[in-house]
C-alpha cells in the first residue's frame, strides 16, 4: 500500500500464517534456545503444557504477514521502534495466525515534508481468536522516492 492509503481508523487484516514445528525449533535453537522453546519433551513437561514459538518469532511472524500485505511496493523504509509489545498468550506449532492492524495517525513530518510517518496498533489472533501479539509501532515512508 501506499502511504496515501493510509487513514486513521483504517482496518487491516492478513493471513493466516500456518505455524509449523519445525520453524518454532529452528528460530528459537538460533535465537531463543530456551528449554521452553526448543525442547519439546520438557516443554510437556513445563508451565506451558508444550513447545511454545519465541516471542520474538511471533513478532517475525507478523512482521512477513505485514510485510506481504502492507508494506511491499510501498515508500515504507524504516521503523523508528515500537511503544510497547506483549504476547498475551503463546504461539504452539499447529497455530494458525492472522493479524489485525489498526492505523492510529497518519502525518508528514512538518521538518520533512517528504517523510510520512504511520502510528499504527498490530494485534495477531491465532485460530481460536485468542490474541498472541499486541504492539504500536511507528512506520516511515519515503514519499520523495519511487516505487
Amino acid at each position: 500500500m501506499k502511504f496515501a492509503e493510509f487513514h486513521p481508523g483504517q482496518i487491516i487484516e492478513a493471513g493466516p500464517y500456518d505455524v509449523t514445528e519445525a520453524e518454532v525449533l529452528t528460530f528459537a535453537r538460533q535465537y531463543d534456545p530456551q528449554w521452553f522453546h526448543t525442547e519439546p519433551a520438557l516443554a510437556a513437561q513445563g508451565p506451558f503444557s508444550g513447545l511454545i514459538a519465541s516471542g520474538w518469532h511471533t513478532c517475525g511472524m507478523a512482521m512477513r504477514l505485514v510485510t506481504d500485505r502492507v508494506l511491499a511496493g510501498s515508500e515504507s523504509y524504516a521503523s523508528p521502534g515500537v511503544q510497547q509489545v506483549k504476547w498475551p498468550h503463546p504461539v504452539r506449532p499447529g497455530d494458525s495466525l492472522s493479524l489485525r492492524a489498526e492505523v492510529i495517525s497518519v502525518r508528514t513530518s512538518k521538518s520533512q515534508p517528504h517523510l510520512g510517518i504511520l502510528l499504527w496498533r498490530w494485534q495477531l489472533h491465532n485460530q481460536q481468536a485468542r490474541c498472541v501479539l499486541e504492539l504500536e509501532a511507528t512506520s516511515l515512508f519515503d514519499l520523495s522516492r519511487p516505487v
